[in-house]
């Protein structure tokens, strides 16, 4: 008689033993894919997918004059279209493999998963923040709108005057050379701000602060738009502004409660956050509004609510409702004046906002998630920590990004002036970029 039979139920048997009497035992085995776990990522990839286009799109196309609206959209289009290839090829591999021992090892990674060689349908991500299973074409699909949304934010700065194939070429230089480093450095469990313990649920740095600061760069070297401070440069359509913020908004769920990595109560807390932050950022901005000008408005009331999205990013699963509400009431007041007092004060013509939203608010967002971040529900990273230290964490990603991005974007802006040029003639700029660009109208009445 034989008793491998009754062997590996006995082992199975232990094991289940072990797991309800020593949680440490069940904690060790190797997570298991859940396929609930997998198709909520799914879903948050195509939300992230429509926050950028065509939600991204039609918030920048709506906020441009008639003559540069599809300019904007084929930009929008195009970024994400280039970025999903490049992702692919190497992107992937250098954010979220290994780079080897020392500080290169922290800041990049390497070449070991270029065209995404090794990845099978049955291969597993290391989502580098709790061991989640989940497959890693998922993960890697995922992160892909991340990295395309990122440069397509900066292109709403220098909007209405920048050549298109400037565009191409600068953001395949910055998603190599800035994008993926920053990403790199927060996210992956060998990078070195992961390693001081920042926290950044869903892209305050990786996302928001990258993309302000470059588009403040370029909107510097590229210079003002024909007219500006003198002429009325209006938003051709705030209608389509407001659709795209409503999709932005629809969207940023899959964003933020996405990077939760499963489909559990965290992901519902921060889909909770992603409610009422905008919500409080929204009033903020257009009480403060009112208060300033004698009216609040329909542009207002949406521009504070995606300051709100944008100072929630690094938070959301980290922070319970009511320190969601706050950042949400700092972010719409605080990038209120970012966008009329500062900007006007400073001269400079950051067309859509995007550094008085995206950078403002990511540096105020990054910073208040030090003070936010309740170690009570238990999000990941947030132990017991005091929150001065952490706050100084804080201050130290958003003072490494702010670096790294700056050089780095300025550098990458001169390389593509010298190679293709930045602006437009003003002729070109004159009759506007769909025609000059692309041969086409937006509207052909």
């Amino acid at each position: 008689m034989t008793f491998r039979p009754l062997l590996l139920p006995a082992l199975g048997a232990l094991g289940l033993t072990l797991a309800v009497f020593d949680p440490a035992f069940a904690q060790d085995a190797a997570p298991t894919i859940n396929k609930g776990d997998t198709a909520w990522m799914l879903v948050s990839t195509i939300l992230v997918i429509l926050m950028t286009i065509p939600g991204l799109a039609l918030f920048y196309g709506g906020l441009v004059r008639t003559k540069n609206m599809l300019s904007v959209l084929m930009q929008v289009f195009a970024v994400f279209s280039l970025v999903g290839i490049l992702w692919v090829t190497y992107g992937y591999s250098l954010a979220f493999t290994s780079g080897g021992e020392g500080m290169l090892g922290a800041i990049i990674g390497g070449f070991g998963k270029a065209f995404l060689a090794g990845v099978t349908t049955d291969s597993t991500a290391d989502t580098f923040t709790k061991g989640v299973a989940i497959p890693e074409f998922t993960f890697i699909a995922f992160q892909l709108t991340f990295a395309a949304i990122t440069p397509a934010l900066i292109v709403g700065a220098f909007a209405e005057r920048i050549k298109f194939s400037a565009v191409m070429l600068f953001t395949g230089l910055w998603l190599t050379f800035v994008y993926l480093p920053i990403a790199h450095m927060v996210w992956f469990s060998e990078g070195y701000l992961f390693g001081l313990g920042a926290l950044d649920f869903a892209g305050g740095t990786v996302v928001h602060i990258n993309s302000g600061v470059a588009g403040l760069i370029g909107a510097l070297l590229i210079g003002k738009r024909i007219g500006y401070g003198r002429d009325l440069l209006a938003p051709h359509s705030l209608t389509l502004t407001f659709v795209g913020a409503c999709l932005l908004w629809v969207g940023w769920f899959g964003f933020n409660a996405g990077s939760n990595l499963e489909a559990t109560g965290g992901a519902a807390l921060a889909l909770l956050n992603t409610i009422v932050a905008p919500c409080a950022a929204g009033l903020a901005w257009m009480t403060v509004e009112a208060l300033h000008k004698g009216k609040a408005s329909l542009l207002g009331i949406a521009s504070g609510a995606v300051a709100g999205l944008v100072a929630i990013t690094p938070a959301a699963g980290l922070s319970g409702p009511m320190g969601a509400i706050v950042l949400g009431l700092a972010a719409g007041a605080v990038c209120y004046y970012a966008v009329t007092s500062v900007k006007n004060a400073l001269g400079y013509d950051d067309a859509l906002d995007v550094f008085g939203i995206h950078g403002v608010g990511g540096i105020l967002g990054a910073i208040g998630t030090g003070i936010v971040a309740a170690p009570s529900l238990g999000g990941y990273g947030v132990g017991e920590y005091s929150i001065g230290g952490q706050v100084v964490t804080q201050i130290i990603a958003v003072v490494v990004t702010l670096v790294w991005t700056g050089i780095g974007s300025l550098v990458l802006f001169k390389i593509t002036d010298a190679v293709v040029g930045l602006r437009v003639t003003h002729d070109q700029e004159r009759e506007g970029l769909d025609l000059a660009d692309h041969g086409e109208r937006a509207y052909n009445y």
